[in-house]
């Protein structure tokens, strides 16, 4: 069965627009209880059940804006690095993400910042893939955050916690919409589209991502669960951000 992804909502005037480049999302298993200790009410972990037992998913998701622009505002696009740190949940039913906050390597973090009050923070963030290299490798280095991963040799194996390729296709690499905390103590929501994701399959040499560790979630030592990266990819980002109303 072939994952269909989702139909792509008309992009209307106010809304942006990138292509992200060296993508790659680097998951981690956690506690179920531990990470819905940050979540508000009516959202809840998406718990899965891998091989030794129930847990949870939580990503880095980093990759560089390549052109990132609004539609009204074609001709002023801007390059950087990003990092999004999310959380799969369910919020009053429905699937999508929590983010518990973005780095962002660009002056312009102004506008979600102080405008929209989204969790996002300047950070100087480099990242380098080679993916004519064999095996091919990614890299990330933003402060004390870092990551390095070379693709597998073999064709991976199921992913722990999912029943086949369509399972974590969607959850990981599709979901739509996502909350996060307002600087004003309210939940937030916007929603996204892109194309299906043609990941490759990474495994990480070494990581460690500090965010996740403040929160409880993992300790300075725990290994990724997996790392699924693409060269590029295209994506939509349905701006303005909105009050989220259950």
């Amino acid at each position: 069965m072939t994952f269909p992804g989702t139909p792509r909502p008309r992009p209307r005037w106010h809304h942006a627009e990138t292509d992200l480049d060296d993508f790659a999302i680097v998951s981690y298993r956690v506690d179920p209880d531990a990470l819905a200790r940050h979540l508000p009410r009516g959202f809840a972990p998406m718990k899965m059940t891998f091989g030794d037992g129930p847990g949870a998913l939580v990503s880095a998701v980093a990759f560089r804006d390549r052109d990132f622009h609004f539609r009204f505002l074609p001709q002023v696009g801007i390059d950087c690095g990003q990092i999004n740190y999310r959380a799969y949940v369910t919020a009053h039913g429905r699937p999508g993400v929590w983010f518990f906050g973005t780095a962002l390597d660009h002056p312009v973090v102004a506008i979600p910042r102080y405008v929209w009050g989204m969790p996002w923070r300047r950070a100087r963030i480099a990242i380098e893939a080679d993916w004519d290299a064999a095996p091919a490798r990614w890299e990330l280095r933003a402060g004390q955050a870092y990551c390095e991963a070379a693709e597998l040799p073999e064709p991976l194996p199921p992913l722990d916690g999912f029943a086949g390729e369509t399972d974590w296709l969607e959850r990981l690499t599709h979901p739509t919409l996502g909350w996060y905390r307002r600087g004003d103590g309210r939940v937030g929501t916007y929603s996204i589209w892109h194309p299906v994701m043609r990941p490759r399959h990474l495994a990480a040499t070494s990581a460690r991502f500090p965010v996740f560790e403040r929160l409880g979630l993992i300790t300075p030592g725990t290994a990724p669960h997996s790392v699924l990266a693409q060269p590029s990819l295209h994506f939509d980002i349905h701006t303005p951000p909105r009050r989220f109303r259950a």
